[in-house]
């Protein structure tokens, strides 16, 4: 899976975001921590569920179930306003 070419990742002054272009189904902008930040970057390109949470592990000193639960409630929201292909 990857974001759609139709939304812009963009990270200003500590917050980052997520904003559609015309080509978009979606009207609005997805702001994000830096959780969500770095889950936006890692989809630039081609990428499984299982290596968004590795390389989230490799940045965060996190437990892995929190953030397995961190990826998929973000992967949920970019499904639901059509963000992502594949």
């Amino acid at each position: 899976m990857k974001l759609k070419k139709e939304y812009i990742f963009h990270e200003s002054g500590g917050e980052s975001l997520l904003v559609p272009t015309g080509g978009a189904d979606f009207a609005g902008i997805v702001k994000g921590n830096a959780t969500a930040g770095a889950i936006f970057g890692c989809l630039a390109e081609e990428i499984t569920e299982e290596e968004l949470i590795s390389r989230m592990k490799e940045r965060f000193d996190a437990p892995e179930d929190v953030i397995g639960q961190d990826v998929r409630k973000v992967l949920e929201l970019l499904r639901g306003i059509g963000a992502l292909d594949g």
